[in-house]
């Protein structure tokens, strides 16, 4: 049997499009960096995360459109404050374009249960977390009906979502 390809290999892989949506209210709060930036420690999201800029430059680099859109409670979150925070030196700086979204804007709008990486408009990569926001695991699919969920509520968001400079963190 086939191993899955890891996210690195998606990206890699990726010819047109990479977006993601992201829909809790916190993620990992046991991420050192979460940590060191609740302590005020001041770091380049760049230098700490390098794989990542290195990843996302490259796609972007080769005309991926790299979209991240973020559904958050307002007021934010404490991690929502570190995310935003860490945005520009890091997504912002590697070609993403990133929009966030108030979840009382988003009531309306279809939207599936999970986080997920939409590549190429039909490889769908679905992130599991545990109640705490701990990454427990991913699952691939390529099922059209899941992918045209993922990328119908991806473009609802970002039409309605504000872009990364111009967010209120309320």
């Amino acid at each position: 049997m086939t191993e899955p390809p890891t996210f690195e290999e998606l990206f890699r892989d990726c010819r047109s499009s990479a977006v993601h949506l992201e829909m809790r209210d916190a993620y990992m709060k046991s991420d050192p960096a979460f940590v060191d930036w609740r302590a005020g420690t001041v770091f380049d999201p760049a230098e700490r995360w390098p794989d990542w800029h290195r990843l996302v430059t490259a796609a972007t680099a080769r005309g991926v459109g790299v979209r991240r859109a973020r559904i958050v409670s307002t007021p934010v979150s404490e991690y929502i404050r570190f995310e935003h925070a860490v945005t520009d030196g890091l997504n912002i700086a590697a070609g993403e374009q990133v929009r966030w979204l108030s979840r009382r804007a988003a009531t309306d709008l279809p939207l599936p249960g999970n986080d997920f990486w939409l590549f190429d408009g039909h490889l769908v990569l679905v992130n599991h977390f545990d109640g705490e926001g701990e990454n427990m695991d991913v699952e691939l699919t390529d099922a059209p009906e899941i992918a045209q969920l993922c990328d119908a509520a991806f473009e609802s968001v970002w039409k309605r979502a504000t872009p990364h400079a111009e967010f209120p963190l309320l």
